[in-house]
Formats: structure tokens, C-alpha cells, sequence
């Protein structure tokens, strides 16, 4: 029995074969994630009913068991609401931050280097993050 902060099977296996440059995708409920699949991603629906589980929720849990080194959101008009880009900024503390145009951005989630597209039950617009796994450091290894 896992007694780690997330115990699905399947993020699990994913993650475990991730590495270092390697992108897990949390996506909002409205991406189309059947048309984002690239060659190396396996994708698991989270999503419930709308709301559960909501992107914080898996980005939290995603946090507690892999290292991230940046995060990329797709870049919302002027007019729109993104406040979720705050709240992940507040999560994800030191890392590098990117907003990319919508068509790239679909782009960057079918590049080969994603392993992981999760799709949530999360209704906020432009509520899509790509992460970007980084490497678990040695203690004598903190100053690079």
C-alpha cells in the first residue's frame, strides 16, 4: 500500500518514467485532451464531474512527489480572468514562467517530451499547465 501523496496507479507509473526536461500536462475540463496526445504521453481523466478534481488539487499532489523546474500557461486575451495562473505561481514558488500563444501552447502538450496529460474536473478558464520535471538535487548539490 503507497503511502505517498498521490497513489494513482497510473501518475505514478508516468511520473516514475519521467526525467529530467520530461512535461506533465494539468488540464482544465475543456481541453480536447483526445486530439493532444503525443507519441510518449499517457493521458488519465480526473475528471469526475465538473469541479472535482480541481487543477490545485492535482498540482499540489504532482508537487509532493516530483521535483518541477517550470511551469508554461497558455496566454489568455486581455478582457479574460486567469487569477489560477496567480494561485499556481503561489505553488510552484522558484521555477521558470512562460505564457505561450494558444497554438503553440497545444503544440508544446503533443511534443514528444510529454509523458502525462491529467485532465481535471476544473472549470476556471486558462486553468492549463505544463510542467516541466526537474531533478531531484543531493544535499551536497544545493548551490547549482
Amino acid at each position: 500500500m503507497l503511502k505517498t501523496a498521490v497513489i494513482h496507479p497510473t501518475i505514478m507509473e508516468a511520473l516514475a518514467r519521467s526525467g529530467h526536461f520530461s512535461q506533465v500536462v494539468i488540464a482544465d475540463g475543456n481541453l480536447p485532451v483526445g486530439a493532444m496526445n503525443g507519441p510518449n504521453s499517457t493521458t488519465v481523466h480526473l475528471n469526475f464531474r465538473p469541479g472535482l478534481l480541481d487543477a490545485l488539487t492535482v498540482l499540489e499532489g504532482i508537487l509532493a512527489v516530483c521535483p518541477i523546474q517550470g511551469a508554461i500557461v497558455m496566454e489568455k486575451p486581455p478582457e479574460a480572468n486567469a487569477e489560477i495562473h496567480n494561485a499556481y505561481k503561489d505553488l510552484l514558488g522558484d521555477v521558470s514562467w512562460e505564457e505561450m500563444e494558444r497554438w503553440a501552447f497545444y503544440d508544446k502538450i503533443r511534443d514528444p517530451a510529454t509523458v502525462l496529460i491529467i485532465q481535471t474536473g476544473e472549470q476556471r478558464r486558462f486553468a492549463n499547465l505544463i510542467l516541466t520535471v526537474g531533478v531531484v538535487k543531493m544535499a551536497e548539490e544545493s548551490n547549482f
